[in-house]
Parts: structure tokens; sequence; C-alpha cells
């Protein structure tokens, strides 16, 4: 009785390359059930900006600003 090893391999790659679709694909089902599940029963709450995150807002703005404006201006040397 001859066996052909390189058939054999074949099919056991074909076969881990099915079990392996049909766990991911099975994972995210039940990751896209457990996303429902937790939106439906753990709402997220609306969280209100206190002073201290506006000024950090107001701070990213004015930082990305004076980004713009030196590359701006480090274009504008470099022509």
């Amino acid at each position: 009785m001859e066996i052909n090893l390189v058939a054999e391999s074949l099919k056991f790659m074909v076969l881990g390359m099915i079990v392996v679709f049909i766990f991911l694909a099975v994972l995210v089902q039940l990751m896209k059930l457990q996303a429902k599940f937790i939106e439906k029963y753990f709402p997220e709450k609306e969280v209100a900006l206190s002073a201290k995150s506006k000024k950090n807002i107001i701070d990213e703005s004015v930082r990305t600003a004076a980004i713009i404006a030196a590359i701006a201006e480090f274009n504008k040397n470099k022509s």
C-alpha cells in the first residue's frame, strides 16, 4: 500500500485552513453578539465636559495651530 505524502499533506492543510476559518467566523459572530448585548444592557453615559477638560481642548488647539504655523514657516523658508 503506497501513501502519497504530498496528497495527504494537502488534505491536512485544507482541513486545517477550514477549521481556522470556521473558528474565526464563529469568533466574529460572538464578538458582534457581545457588542449588542453590552450596548443594550450597559449603555454608554454622556460625560459633561468639565472646565479643566475644556481648557485642555483649547490648549490642544493652540498647540496644533503653533505646529501648523511652524511647518508653514519652515516650508516658506525652504523654498
